[in-house]
């Protein structure tokens, strides 16, 4: 059959209207282009949550499923194949996926339980990355303009992977640029991924040699079996997971500055509701990678072939009448069967740490200032062009700090892996290229 082409200008600004006549036109399961590949593109919540439960084990992640490329018919050059190549837990299936999220729960569990000196010590320095960058806000002067997406919510989870990897700071910022360029599907995404792969191999090696408190030093403590490339391949998923977190943090800002109802339970402390109704109201991932079906299976009005791409819209789902229909939208607490986090085998498990990175960066932001003004209306944001992520390409607002700001630090940097004196290593910082780059925005104002 012919299908449209998804990845319109219509989409990008507003995907809404066209999940609704999609799913009017052709029901739950809609035929659609995908940058020149045909796909199945799931809009309904019932069908999505199936394919993502996996009950009866028919649904893969594996590139290897996909017929229409193991049959070379999906061009080389096509933009998204990298994403589908970089063969980790986040596409495996059976034992090696089993093997590989247990030995992600374990290295996760120190930084995600609270009750933990690394939990604790992480959630110090959130913080503290939050106020500095709050902080160059204020060398402008209590008032101001500024792109919170460019200045706060994407290079706050760029430190924190930093810290979690055990990078340096500009080895960090190389890295999270190189996913950001991954995710979008732009021109030079494979070249990307190459770099990508390098990076993390080479950080796989020096931690073997020299294991530290990071992420990398508890992966190969809870599974020293793991090679160099499985764990580098794990390795590239975090920068990943702190890229949603960041269009997360900015979707949150958006909803609380334009909804009366978020920013009433933001003000009455519910910080974890206000994220919650977020991340249900606009997901940062909208859609998910592909899934093949391992044999002909019916999927809503159609019968789906072994080996066809199936891409679930979990934005689609939120907006599917049989399930917001279902929701009281005057409840003090919103629903948490929603699938921003995904759900069965793959689901994300993470979801703790980039909960608490939005937590601290949406308090943090709201506490140091006493207004936050949108500059534009929220239907005339920029959106990124992205299959995956719906993420501003920015967030302009008017802010006032409030009269208790914590005044900027005198030698503000990019906070290193590990605590940093004075002396070389400060003036490291006070070169970083990033924080360089942030001060210029904001001059550049």
């Amino acid at each position: 059959m012919s299908v449209e082409a998804l990845l319109t200008r219509d989409y990008d600004a507003n995907p809404g209207p066209v999940h609704e006549r999609l799913r009017a036109e052709y029901g739950p399961v809609a035929p659609v282009d995908l940058l020149g590949v045909p796909v199945w593109f799931v809009t309904g919540y019932e069908e999505v949550l199936h394919v993502l439960q996996n009950k009866g084990g028919i649904w893969s992640k594996n590139v290897d499923r996909w017929r229409a490329h193991a049959e070379g018919s999906v061009p080389a050059d096509w933009p998204l194949l990298p994403v589908f190549q970089v063969n980790n837990s986040a596409f495996a299936e059976g034992a090696t996926q089993h093997k590989l999220r247990a030995a992600w729960t374990k290295a996760l569990a120190p930084f995600q339980d609270h009750s933990q000196p690394q939990a604790q010590l992480l959630e110090q320095a959130i913080r503290q990355y939050a106020d500095d960058l709050i902080g160059v806000l204020a060398e402008g002067g209590p008032t101001g303009w500024a792109d919170l997406a460019a200045q706060y919510a994407r290079p706050l989870p760029l430190m924190v992977a930093n810290r979690l990897l055990g990078f340096t700071a500009a080895r960090g910022e190389e890295v999270v640029m190189d996913i950001w360029r991954m995710i979008d599907a732009g021109p030079d995404a494979a070249a990307a991924f190459q770099r990508l792969y390098a990076a993390m191999t080479e950080l796989a090696t020096a931690k073997r040699q020299h294991p530290g408190d990071d992420l990398p030093s508890y992966m190969i403590a809870a599974d020293p079996d793991l090679t160099l490339d499985e764990l580098a391949r794990e390795l590239l998923m975090l920068p990943g997971l702190l890229d949603f977190t960041a269009s997360l943090v900015c979707n949150v800002v958006v909803e609380v500055v334009s909804n009366p109802a978020m920013w009433e339970t933001l003000s009455v402390g519910a910080i974890d509701e206000t994220v919650n109704r977020a991340a249900l109201l606009n997901p940062p991932m909208a859609n998910l990678t592909f899934r093949f079906p391992m044999a002909d299976v019916k999927l809503g009005n159609y019968t789906v072939a072994a080996g066809d791409p199936v891409m679930l819209s979990v934005a689609a789902a939120h907006a599917d009448p049989r399930f917001a229909g279902a929701l009281d939208q005057h409840a003090i607490r919103s629903t948490r069967a929603h699938l921003a986090w995904g759900a069965g085998p793959h689901a994300c498990l993470g979801q703790r740490l980039a909960t608490q990175i939005t937590t601290i960066a949406v308090q943090r932001l709201f506490t140091r200032c006493a207004k936050l003004k949108p500059a534009l209306p929220p239907d005339q944001l920029p959106w990124r062009p992205s299959p995956f992520m719906r993420a501003l390409r920015s967030l302009p607002v008017q802010y006032e700090l409030a009269a208790s700001r914590v005044p900027a630090p005198a030698d503000a940097g990019v906070p290193e892996t590990r605590p940093a004196g004075g002396g070389e290593a400060a003036e490291q910082r006070s070169r970083s290229p990033l924080w360089s780059f942030l001060r210029g925005l904001r001059r550049g104002r």
